[in-house]
C-alpha cells in the first residue's frame, strides 16, 4: 500500500491498496457518482434501505446520495486555510470520549434529508487536523458488523493503522518520515 497526498497541504491523504488503479478516495467518490453502481447496491441492499431509512425508492436513494456525495466532496477538499477536517471527523466508536495514537475515525454527510446519512468516509487520524483515509461505505444498518461491505472497511482501516505502528509511525512526523523513505514523496 502506498499513501497519496489529496490536498497539498498535506492534511488530506488517502490509501493507494495494491490491488487497486487509484486511490480509496477517488473510488469512493467514483463509486457515490456512479448511478449504475448506485442503482445496483440499493437494489441489492433494498431490506436494509426499507428497515432503517424507510425509503423504498431506489431512484430516490439513488439521487440523495449522488447529491450529498457533492457535499460531502465538498467539504473534505476544501483548501482555504481555516477548513478545519477535525470538525468533519469524529470518533469511529461512539463511546470513545478520549483521544489515542492513530485513531480510527469517521466523517458522514449531512443528511439534510429525512433521514441521517449513510455516507461514511474511514479514515486514521494521523494527527490533530491530518488525516489518511482507508475507504468509505454507505451504512445502511445500525452497526458496521451487520454487513460485508462495512465490516471489511473495518478491517482495511485496522489493516492501515498496523501497517503504520509496524513503520514507526504515531504523529505527522513520522508519517511525514515514512512517506519520504518509503515513497520518495
Amino acid at each position: 500500500m502506498t499513501f497519496d497526498r489529496i490536498l497539498e497541504d498535506g492534511r488530506l491523504w488517502a490509501v493507494r491498496y495494491d490491488w487497486q488503479d487509484d486511490n480509496c478516495f477517488v473510488k469512493l467518490f467514483d463509486s457515490w457518482f456512479d448511478m449504475q453502481w448506485l442503482a445496483s447496491f440499493f437494489k441489492d441492499n433494498l431490506d436494509d434501505l426499507k428497515s432503517y431509512f424507510h425509503i423504498t425508492d431506489v431512484y430516490e436513494a439513488v439521487m440523495e446520495t449522488v447529491e450529498e456525495a457533492s457535499r460531502v466532496e465538498c467539504l473534505m477538499l476544501d483548501i482555504t486555510p481555516d477548513a478545519n477536517l477535525d470538525m468533519l471527523f469524529k470518533h469511529l466508536e461512539n463511546s470513545r470520549f478520549s483521544e489515542m495514537w492513530l485513531s480510527k475515525e469517521k466523517a458522514k454527510g449531512d443528511g439534510s434529508y429525512r433521514h441521517p446519512s449513510w455516507l461514511r468516509i474511514y479514515a486514521i487520524r494521523v494527527e490533530q487536523g491530518v488525516y489518511l483515509v482507508t475507504g468509505g461505505a454507505i451504512k445502511l444498518t445500525a452497526t458496521m458488523a451487520e454487513r460485508s461491505h462495512t465490516l471489511s472497511e473495518l478491517a482495511k482501516l485496522e489493516k492501515v493503522r498496523n501497517h503504520l505502528i509496524d513503520n514507526g509511525v504515531f504523529d505527522k512526523d513520522g508519517f511525514t518520515e515514512y512517506i519520504d523513505n518509503e515513497q520518495g514523496n
